[in-house]
């Protein structure tokens, strides 16, 4: 999956560039009411007033809209990691129900399948990981598949559901992971509403001398706070909110333990 300009920048630097990107904006509209000898003619100022508060009533619904989806993906992240350690725990106990000639093997892909799923959470290059729990995968329904055949009973019925629902949850994990992400078109929107907003305040203040930055720079700072955290809740695989992975890191040890 090719990162996007959000997945590529510094939370910190994130946060400064949309501070300075509102803060440009104001100075525009500031210099247009300065500069526009016109202006002043045209416009009255109580005028602005309702414009900015109509404004500024949009950018905070866009910004609720927005925040609720960042947030739900992120809580859709954390289930599906609860949801997948516990199904790779019920599919281990499981082998003991097949025979003895599958069971060590399908044990040791599991193993092994658990160190690459957490290894995929920290990796530089997610795509290798995904590729080898996707081989994973293959080996490891090769293997109940031929336990199932040689003797077909609700056991081994058991352990191929198991290894199913690991499937799926793995597919469930990429897709809310990498794939269900907050679309540009919204992403662009907001920043627009956010650009425009700032010009009309900046038009409005043109018509005092004093730009009134003490008022303006805690209202750009606050805003570019509100997005700087749905950029990061958006982000999986980096940033200041991250899914806890306890419950993958418990099933491992579990697991460990098990061999010795």
């Amino acid at each position: 999956m090719t990162p996007s300009i959000f997945d590529t920048l510094s939370i910190s630097i994130i946060y400064i560039g949309l501070c300075l990107m509102m803060l440009i904006a104001f100075e525009i509209g500031y210099q247009i009411n300065r500069r526009y000898i016109g202006l002043k003619d045209k416009i009255e100022p109580a005028t602005l007033s309702p414009m900015i508060g109509g404004l500024i009533g949009v950018l905070g619904f866009l910004l609720a809209f927005t925040f609720s989806i960042a947030t739900e993906q992120f809580s859709q992240r954390k289930q599906y990691v609860l949801e997948e350690a516990n199904e790779i725990g019920t599919a281990y106990l499981r082998t003991d129900l097949i025979d003895s000639l599958h069971k060590n093997e399908v044990k040791q892909l599991l193993r092994e399948y658990v160190d690459t799923r957490l290894k995929a959470v920290s990796s530089t290059n997610i795509n290798n990981e995904l590729i080898k729990s996707v081989e994973l995968h293959r080996l490891l329904w090769r293997e109940v598949s031929a336990a199932a055949l040689a003797k077909p009973d609700e056991n081994s019925s058991l352990m191929i559901q198991s290894i199913n629902n690991i499937i799926d949850l793995h597919e469930k994990r990429v897709t809310a992971g990498l794939r269900n992400r907050i679309p540009i078109s919204i992403w662009i929107t907001l920043l627009a509403i956010s650009f425009m907003t700032m010009i009309t305040i900046g038009i409005k203040a043109g018509f005092t001398k004093p730009r009134g930055l003490i008022a303006v720079i805690p209202m750009i700072l606050a805003f570019a706070a509100l997005t700087t955290l749905i950029v990061d809740l958006n982000r999986p695989q980096k940033g200041l909110f991250k899914v806890g992975q306890q419950s993958m890191i418990s099933v491992q040890k579990n697991i460990q333990n098990d061999v010795k």
